[in-house]
């Protein structure tokens, strides 16, 4: 397994560590229910070392992106940052990614997921309009800080090496950061739903970030936080995975991802097909809460009362916030509105649910 700048403290930390996709991270230190209600209540530090960063340069690189990518890379500016999708030629996704454009119509650098950050190379490279593509992944660290508390501890820790306080900083904006010698940037994106940011910055000063921040933060609790509380985090905002929500096969309007769709603003891959279901989605992404007892877990049928096959359960959990089981999951349009009554087939257990409004938790 590949092991981020950060391994060896995570042992150190006490951390549980399980192989997730092919990466030797950290699931949780004292617990979940812990650590996930830290971070909504104070402050928590995440390892995200493992996802990939692709670099875009040269006069090609906006149109590259502009084809490669369904939001407008046009709008972006020096320290502007945008989610966006790279759709693939079958209808499907082949990720959804982060675009943050360092010098407009020049240089641009992709956080890409994980598990896809090969794939997502290769797919890059294959519909390369003449840009200087460079897979970055090994030169960096990241660390995600995320709480009420998280600007707080940014500013304390960061303000020598930053022109501007993160505190100031717009939503998914970034600025270039020089932490003890170790270049980087510092960008106000996130994904838990809570205030913060997460730092770039080179492998070789990650480690010494990272315990800057526990220290600086003690009297703000910051803590270190696992893989299992980001995804609860992350479910309770219904924010999508890639593998669960969305995959190679998912039309970003039957995921409520249309808002990321411009294509009143340009021409990008396989944009008639993404189109063809826009007005007509056979599906649509939910989220509902349980009425009876049971927790529904990702691939677990949605049916109506009679048992006939809605849909598919995407993620599911108990929330630590709510206390009280959550989920996502497709279902047929017809049942797709809020209060709609749904059920989840658990081991063979038909157990009732109902549609509800999403986020399930408001910041």
């Amino acid at each position: 397994m590949k092991k981020t700048p950060l391994a060896d403290v995570h042992v150190k930390l006490g951390a549980k560590m399980v192989d997730f996709a092919g990466w030797w991270m950290p699931i949780q230190y004292t617990g979940l229910r812990e650590e996930h209600t830290n971070v909504r209540t104070n402050v928590g530090l995440f390892d995200v070392s493992h996802m990939g960063e692709v670099r875009f340069k040269g006069p090609k690189a906006l149109a590259t992106l502009e084809w490669l990518t369904t939001n407008d890379v046009t709008k972006l500016n020096n320290g502007d940052a945008q989610y966006s999708l790279l759709p693939n030629d079958q209808g499907g996704l082949v990720d959804d990614i982060i675009v943050y454009c360092i010098e407009k119509n020049q240089d641009y650098l992709v956080c890409v997921n994980a598990s896809n950050k090969d794939k997502d190379f290769a797919w890059m490279q294959k519909h390369n309009k003449g840009a200087d593509i460079t897979d970055e992944s090994d030169k960096w660290g990241q660390i995600a800080v995320q709480g009420p508390k998280a600007l707080q501890l940014l500013d304390r820790t960061l303000s020598p090496a930053l022109a501007q306080k993160v505190s100031t900083m717009k939503p998914f904006t970034f600025q270039a950061i020089n932490f003890k010698g170790h270049q980087g940037y510092v960008a106000t994106t996130g994904y838990t739903g809570e205030k913060g940011a997460e730092i770039f910055i080179e492998a070789k000063g990650t480690e010494a970030l990272w315990n800057q921040l526990l220290s600086d933060g003690k009297d703000l609790h910051a803590t270190a936080i696992g893989l299992g509380a980001r995804d609860t985090l992350r479910t309770e905002m219904k924010y999508s995975l890639y593998g669960n929500e969305i995959d190679d096969h998912s039309n970003p309007y039957e995921a409520g991802l249309g808002w990321v769709m411009k294509p009143a603003k340009k021409d990008f891959m396989n944009k008639a097909q993404l189109l063809s279901r826009k007005d007509k989605p056979e599906r649509q992404l939910i989220g509902f809460k349980m009425l009876d007892k049971g927790i529904p877990r990702h691939g677990y049928p949605i049916t109506d009362a009679s048992g006939e096959i809605l849909g598919i359960v995407t993620s599911g959990t108990h929330s630590p916030t709510l206390d009280e089981p959550i989920g996502i999951g497709y279902v047929t349009m017809p049942h797709s509105s809020e209060g709609s009554e749904i059920y989840i087939d658990i081991r063979g257990r038909k157990v009732k649910a109902k549609v509800c409004k999403t986020p399930f938790v408001s910041r």
